[in-house]
């Protein structure tokens, strides 16, 4: 796994999903930022809903493996049309890979035909660390109550091989399908992996 990393030249993190910020089990760190269709979110409009906060890098291959492969637009679609609020957030800095204007996240979505609710710009970073945010794709759930139930990677294959979707479990699936069954969530916490957030100093 390092080995093709470093054949990739990757910036590559693997680490405990619940970062020393935030604590699943405890309130979710409350948020504003403006969203790439013009409007401003904050966490507070969801009260009551399920929201998952997907950290994405467009040029990061372990989320091109998402999106080539259409895992994360199945996922959103999916979950969206079952009332959960899906954010994708951006924390790349000005000049470091991944970072969009509001323009390019529009067309991103479109091209790749995603379906977030929102694409959130944070290019100060300030939301990505108060939530511990450290590789794409990171993945974090948040109960309708506002407590963070989930923080982690998406599956179990740290790759960027779009094969290894196949047989991959994707533990966000799990989590959103246990919520919505209203069943416990089995694994609360994973090791999320991928390309480190490009924050900037």
């Amino acid at each position: 796994m390092l080995g093709a990393a470093a054949i990739l030249g990757l910036d590559i993190a693997l680490h405990p999903g619940a970062a020393a910020q935030v604590r699943v089990g405890a309130p979710a760190p409350a948020f504003t930022l403006p969203a790439s269709n013009g409007r401003t979110v904050s966490l507070a409009d969801f009260k009551g809903k399920t929201v998952v906060l997907e950290w994405s890098n467009h040029e990061c291959p372990y989320v091109g493996k998402h999106y080539r492969g259409s895992n994360m637009q199945k996922l959103q679609k999916k979950w969206t049309a079952r009332d959960v609020v899906w954010l994708t957030v951006i924390s790349s800095a000005p000049g470091l890979q991944g970072h969009v204007t509001a323009e390019q996240a529009n067309k991103l979505t479109t091209e790749r035909g995603a379906a977030p609710s929102a694409v959130l710009l944070d290019p100060k970073g300030a939301v990505g660390r108060a939530y511990g945010a450290r590789v794409t794709p990171h993945m974090f759930v948040i109960a309708g109550d506002g407590m963070l139930i989930y923080a982690g990677g998406i599956d179990d294959k740290p790759s960027a091989n779009i094969e290894d979707l196949k047989t991959a479990r994707n533990y966000a699936d799990d989590v959103l399908t246990a919520i919505s069954d209203g069943k416990p969530v089995a694994v609360a916490r994973t090791r999320a992996y991928g390309c480190t957030v490009k924050y900037g100093s």
